[in-house]
């Protein structure tokens, strides 16, 4: 993926999961890019100087002065930086971030005077792992990437940083700083918050043997996997879009309460529409996940218990140039059929690993 509008320079300050992604993503789309970064782990910066990246301090101007900067930390520290560097901006710098809260950080630049330089972003893309060692382009492929810019924004730099987000692959969608949050709230920020108290009930609930967390798998480890994300990130997430959060927080409760009261009272009908209503809406959903919660690429495989059975599909998946993303061992049967789970990074490999087994008469399952 090559772009003949070619930058000639990005910023990052911070260089974690999303921030890494959107720099080899970049690097894949203009070759000769050069990428500067600031950021405070050692091991981050050293994985990207390998790469071939710059790392400098935080006011450099090869950092301020890029074509784009952007604003990659926990939101909090991006509130920081943004005051830091604020002096040191270049004439044509192009201003961004990537939170996932954007009423936060747009009063921030508002009120240092920063409106006309500041396009705010968030690419709809993630990982339930972190860091710039997990970061990769393929997380931003075919991701919504929603671009909130303000009535002082230019229409070239609209452009700017849209034609930017089209060669990165990602599907540049406008929406309204109060809107974004609000529906980042309900589809990603609610969600994390039920994820981690469902675990964290599992965790509570559990007999001294770890009954419960040894047998949990299928179901349970799919729709909790986004607990595994940075407690840092959504701690500012929840501090800073409060509001829609809470709001939000309190329709899920009343409906927890309403579906409560019908088990209680053993209203069949009712808890039949429950389950209906939320399976018809959740299969009209697109195959394609373009959100933040990314549909995982997922079959098992039933396998022989003997030496090298595991190290044979594996050969066999290499040779066909298909990724694995996750291995694991399936014990618990109740939602998942075969005894190895494979996740892959690539959807449209599915088919072809799973024909490629099948052909070598293994047992395969689609979850």
């Amino acid at each position: 993926m090559t772009n003949n509008s070619a930058f000639h320079s990005i910023g990052f300050i911070g260089l974690g999961l999303i921030g890494g992604s959107v720099a080899k993503a970049a690097k894949l789309a203009y070759p000769n890019l050069e990428i500067y970064f600031y950021d405070k782990d050692e091991i981050t910066i050293t994985l990207a100087e390998e790469k071939g990246y710059h790392y400098v301090e935080l006011t450099d101007p090869k950092l301020t002065q890029a074509e784009i900067l952007f604003l990659c930390g926990p939101v909090l520290a991006n509130s920081e930086n943004l005051k830091n560097i604020a002096n040191q901006l270049g004439d044509d710098t192009l201003l961004t971030d990537v939170g996932s809260v954007k009423k936060e950080i747009t009063d921030e630049v508002s009120a240092l005077g920063l409106n006309a330089k500041f396009i705010g972003g968030h690419p709809m893309a993630g990982s339930e792992r972190i860091g710039f060692a997990n970061s990769t382009h393929k997380i931003l492929k075919n991701a919504y990437y929603i671009l909130s810019p303000s009535d002082a924004n230019t229409t070239a730099q609209i452009e700017k940083l849209t034609s930017f987000v089209t060669a990165i692959g990602a599907l540049p969608l406008t929406l309204a700083p109060e809107k974004h949050d609000y529906v980042t709230a309900a589809i990603s920020h609610l969600p994390h918050v039920i994820s981690a108290s469902l675990v964290n009930l599992v965790k509570n609930s559990d007999d001294p043997n770890g009954t419960m967390k040894m047998i949990a798998a299928g179901g349970f480890k799919d729709i909790t996997r986004i607990s595994s994300s940075s407690p840092t990130m959504w701690e500012h997430i929840c501090m800073t879009n409060k509001d829609n959060i809470l709001a939000l927080l309190d329709d899920y409760m009343a409906s927890l309460s309403a579906i409560r009261s019908e088990i209680e009272a053993q209203k069949s009908d009712e808890i039949h529409d429950f389950f209906d209503s939320a399976r018809t809406y959740r299969d009209s959903f697109p195959e394609t996940s373009s959100g933040p919660i990314k549909k995982a690429h997922v079959f098992y495989v039933e396998i022989p218990d003997e030496n090298g059975a595991l190290a044979t599909i594996v050969t066999l998946l290499a040779f066909a140039q298909i990724s694995i993303k996750n291995i694991s061992i399936t014990h618990n049967r109740e939602v998942a059929q075969g005894s190895l789970r494979m996740e892959l990074y690539e959807e449209k490999d599915l088919p072809r690993a799973m024909q490629i087994l099948q052909e070598k008469n293994y047992q395969v399952f689609q979850s």
